[in-house]
């Protein structure tokens, strides 16, 4: 099955390719949900969509959820986990294919869990992998231009995130729940859904906000929360996951709590301790948006950037932007290898610093970029770097999948350095 599948991916032109597999994708997911006896039913079960955040809000929410005493399991970029069973997620893909998600739950079910939170891409979506996961809530996060050449337009990209919801509005759950982000124009879109709760949230909701770079504090309904966490972007990723977790009556007290000791997203925002005399940041900033915001949450540092771009063919239009927004908010500039695939990866990064006034350094081997940047470090900097947070390989041409990770490098010469 899966060589056909292969063969009839480079037969045929990409649509139609997509439109011959639907039976295929649709197959897997009724019959791991029939043998795994429609294990969501048995759950209380919440999805995260959006572009950014999705995986942060999954792990807020699961620990806001977890912190008042339920057994949850938690399927996102990051990892498999169910209650204190983790896995990473070395598939390479948010929400895996084959009917992966059925048979999770279905574990989930078997080993005592209550409540399950799942992170959904919309290519997922366009492959089924949402459907008989009996939502009782969806939380949209944002909508950012991402995936343009793949879906063909922001609108299609906004229709392909909107089947989740049309999920949600016709499970037999109830009641169901919408939670989006009013500050997007597609998150009010998303409030219309013909559920019985439309729950919105925006940084208006967050009162008395001080920021730093290493922790964001707000008051949100006269309960005070702090997060280890900078940014604006985890104030709203705090949000959704507060206001989630008070719809399955978690109270607001005990959901600060839980974030307050939620210290470590991996891959997001996550700083790397060895010793060292400035902060050494890995993030999985892979957008324009989602660059800027990480380059803004340090103001007051010297920012020294490792940064390149995913290639074969995904989303080129934004080589150059990032190449520009570098440029803008760091002080050193440092293109590499990221993802390539099949295309060449001198090229990608060429593109990217078309979008630059000055030459920025580049080093494709990407270790070799990331000791430069730590070297370049002086106390009180911040090196960043981003693109692949807690991806497991290095996509290379003719499948060549290099393990790797970036905490671990950075760790690594990190203590060479110390």
């Amino acid at each position: 099955m899966h060589s056909l599948k292969r063969f009839l991916e480079a037969l045929l032109p990409r649509r139609i390719y997509k439109t011959v597999l639907a039976p295929y994708h649709l197959a897997w997911t009724l019959v791991r949900a029939l043998t795994n006896g429609f294990p969501a039913r048995r759950l209380t079960v919440i999805a995260v969509t959006g572009t950014k955040g999705k995986s942060s809000v999954t792990e807020m929410l699961a620990a806001c959820l977890t912190e008042a005493g339920h057994t949850v399991a938690v399927s996102s970029t990051i990892h498999f986990r169910i209650g204190n069973e983790t896995k990473p997620n070395l598939f390479k893909m948010t929400l895996p294919g084959r009917g992966f998600i059925q048979n999770f739950l279905g574990e989930a079910v078997r080993k005592g869990a209550t409540h399950a939170v799942i992170e959904v891409t919309s290519e997922a979506a366009l492959q089924y992998r949402h459907l008989l996961l009996s939502l009782d809530a969806l939380v949209f996060t944002n909508l950012e231009r991402e995936h343009i050449e793949s879906h063909g337009s922001m609108e299609n990209y906004f229709a392909a995130k909107f089947r989740i919801g049309q999920a949600l509005a016709r499970s037999n759950k109830r009641p169901r729940t919408i939670i989006a982000n009013e500050m997007s124009e597609y998150g009010k879109r998303f409030l219309t859904l013909p559920v019985e709760k439309h729950i919105p949230f925006s940084l208006a909701d967050a009162h008395e906000l001080t920021l730093t770079d290493h922790s964001a504090s707000f008051t949100y309904e006269n309960t005070s929360v702090s997060l280890p966490h900078p940014g604006t972007f985890s104030v709203l990723n705090a949000l959704a996951a507060i206001k989630t977790a008070a719809v399955f009556g978690v109270s607001l007290e005990t959901s600060a709590q839980a974030l307050s000791k939620l210290s470590r997203i991996p891959g997001r925002a996550e700083r790397i301790e060895a010793g060292q005399g400035f902060y050494a940041i890995v993030d999985y900033a892979h957008t324009p948006d989602s660059l800027k915001a990480l380059y803004e949450a340090y103001p007051g540092r010297r920012k020294i950037c490792v940064l390149g771009n995913t290639g074969g063919g995904r989303d080129t239009w934004k080589r150059p932007e990032m190449g520009k927004i570098a440029e803008e908010y760091c002080a050193e500039v440092i293109l590499t290898n990221e993802d390539p695939y099949d295309e060449n990866p001198e090229k990608i990064v060429a593109e990217m610093a078309a979008g630059m006034e000055k030459k920025p350094a580049i080093i494709m081997d990407r270790r070799q970029a990331i000791a430069h940047a730590l070297s370049l470090a002086k106390s009180g900097d911040a090196v960043l770097v981003t693109g692949k947070g807690t991806d497991p390989y290095l996509m290379e041409a003719n499948d060549k999948k290099t393990p790797w990770s970036d905490a671990q490098v950075v760790r690594e010469e990190l203590e060479k350095l110390v």
